[in-house]
């Protein structure tokens, strides 16, 4: 394998700086128009309910008895009775399979907490679809349990901020990708290129005493 000359190949990379900035411009560029085509902006949005007692004895039995309901509720919230519900409510264009795509339901860990967060391509239909889900699954409770032990903690908020977009971390993959890219190229082109351009190649690579040398004249 030829030996590579650092300060050559450095000379390489400077000589081609155009190249790799014109590479991070049009890779960046295009990155950024194939994200806006392809890739739908979308807004997540969450309320919170806990699982109370509207008795005055609250006791740890019931504080156990509502934790191991946690799980239950978590699947009512999912299941299509209350999915339709809330489809049939706010006029929504899903089935029942499609918004339950949308919806994620978490336990809060050693609390009593579910927590309700919907995606939407409009964030202001995704806060009214989790606090409708809430409500609508309050009532449901009611009718499966005989219970009144459902609470909302938090309503959902309509949030301005996109979740599945981050246009710095995009461009700073883009970035990467096109220096590595035009990096990879050039590297290539130098290893391959057995073109002489200074006397100092002549006399270093093959051995030759150089003469003398024509000057280059630039015209007028």
């Amino acid at each position: 394998m030829e030996e590579i000359n650092l300060k050559e190949l450095f000379d390489y990379f400077k000589n081609k700086l155009s190249w790799m900035i014109i590479t991070v411009i049009l890779v960046v560029g295009i990155g950024n128009v194939i994200t806006t085509i392809t890739r739908v902006p979308m807004y997540r949005s969450s309320t919170t309910i806990v699982l109370v007692s509207d008795s005055k004895d609250y006791n740890s039995t019931e504080v156990q008895l509502n934790k191991s309901l946690v799980g239950t509720y978590s699947e009512i919230i999912k299941s299509r009775t209350v999915l339709n519900e809330v489809i049939s409510n706010l006029g929504l264009s899903y089935s029942a399979l499609e918004l339950s795509d949308n919806i994620n339901v978490t336990a809060v860990e050693n609390t009593e907490i579910i927590r309700i967060s919907v995606s939407d391509a409009d964030n202001k239909q995704a806060a009214k679809i989790a606090n409708e889900i809430a409500s609508v699954f309050m009532t449901e409770i009611q009718k499966f349990y005989k219970l009144n032990n459902v609470s909302v903690i938090d309503k959902a908020d309509s949030n301005n901020k996109s979740f599945n977009v981050n246009y710095v971390k995009d461009n700073l993959i883009y970035v990467l990708v096109a220096l590595v890219l035009s990096g990879g190229v050039i590297f290539v082109m130098y290893y391959f290129d057995t073109t002489i351009k200074t006397s100092e190649e002549i006399e270093n690579k093959l051995g030759l005493t150089v003469l003398g040398v024509v000057p280059k004249v630039e015209r007028d």
